[in-house]
């Protein structure tokens, strides 16, 4: 490998950003949400912009999920191995809860009044929020579910304009605050849940519950419905899906090498070899490595045709000049074996009589 081409990111590399990109998704939008005053369109657009930063920022380490109902969408969906879903849940509600944690010593520190148990920014149902259980059971797993069709939709390989896929996600989610927060405080993350509920008192603990099963659920049916409808764009990464056996690779036809974003939403389980990023093999692949800054097997390169070539026209010892429309000499060539189906003939002009010969007078001649 060219040591000026930049290695892959590691797997500590990814658990970090999605620690650290979780973090800011809490402190940023959980923070509005607690020391805004509740203005809804302040709220919705922190969770939207920190989302849209994060992403264009660790994106191409990590893919950018920071929730892992997303993790739990791209591992059905074919994009990534179940256990890095595993690994980038852990690391997700990790750093939420550091995120909690700093929003709780803030609060303290503030003078405004908090006490350690008193609400932070938690979702709730019925008495801690707008709509009963039902209610909120639903909009968490709709919501989620038309979260996670965008996601998979902009990250798609077959996707033209991946440059803007940050931002369309981070819209999509200031939407979702702005139709849900009134009713239940909008979840659609179980790591945003979690990281601040163990601060806000039991009956956010008690509460939990419905905001990790109904963004899994909805994250769920999302990555089985996406697939169903629209195909996938190769054959799903090795540990993915319903399918733990691992696949040949398959190549996008029409479509170019996708961007380094794009490429961590299609990544090998366990593996960071490039050749391995689309379910092929995981062993290295030098070739891999000829674009600078790619951490994907760059497209298949089209064979070129080769442009056939036409056997010249030969008669008792002279050949026949198409161009010039005229017969002249035909070149000498070494006495060749007699051919024979077993021993076909190699090389040199088609002796006159043979299969290759083609014998006919000229016209006008």
């Amino acid at each position: 490998m060219d040591s000026t081409t930049p290695a892959p990111p590691t797997m500590t590399q990814k658990l970090l950003a999605e620690a650290i990109g979780t973090f800011v998704l809490v402190v940023l939008g959980v923070g509005a949400a607690f020391f805004g005053g509740g203005d809804v369109a302040a709220i919705g657009l922190a969770f939207g912009i920190a989302i849209v930063a994060m992403v264009y920022a660790f994106g191409r380490v990590s893919g950018g999920h920071f929730n892992p109902a997303v993790s739990v969408g791209a591992a059905l969906g074919g994009r990534i191995s179940w256990k890095d879903a595993g690994l980038y849940s852990a690391a997700q509600c990790a750093g939420a809860f550091v995120g909690g944690l700093v929003l709780t010593v803030i609060a303290l520190a503030g003078d405004i009044g908090y006490e350690l148990g008193d609400p932070i920014g938690a979702n709730g149902y019925g008495d801690q929020g707008g709509v009963a259980l039902l209610g909120a059971l639903l909009i968490e797993l709709v919501l989620t579910f038309i979260f996670l069709v965008v996601i998979l939709s902009v990250t798609d390989e077959r996707n033209e304009h991946p440059a803007l896929a940050p931002l369309a996600i981070g819209l999509t989610l200031a939407a979702i605050h702005f139709a849900s927060i009134g009713a239940d405080g909008t979840s659609v993350n179980p790591a945003r849940s979690f990281g601040v509920a163990f601060f806000s008192g039991g009956d956010a603990i008690l509460q939990l519950w419905l905001f990790i099963v109904g963004p899994l659920l909805g994250a769920a049916a999302a990555g089985f419905a996406y697939p169903a409808i629209f195909g996938h764009a190769s054959d799903p990464v090795p540990g993915s899906g319903l399918n733990f056996a691992a696949k040949p690779g398959a190549a996008v036809p029409g479509y170019g090498a996708p961007d380094q974003f794009q490429q961590q939403w299609n990544q090998p389980g366990g593996s960071a070899y490039p050749g391995a990023a689309y379910g092929g093999s995981a062993t290295p692949d030098p070739a891999a490595y000829q674009q600078p800054g790619s951490y994907a097997a760059p497209a298949a390169q089209s064979t070129q045709q080769q442009p056939q070539v036409e056997q010249p026209i030969i008669q008792d010892g002279w050949q026949w000049d198409p161009q010039a429309q005229q017969w002249f000499p035909a070149p000498q060539q070494a006495p060749q074996p007699p051919q024979t189906p077993q021993a076909p003939q190699q090389g040199g002009w088609p002796t006159p009589g043979s299969e290759q010969t083609q014998v006919r007078p000229p016209d006008g001649v």
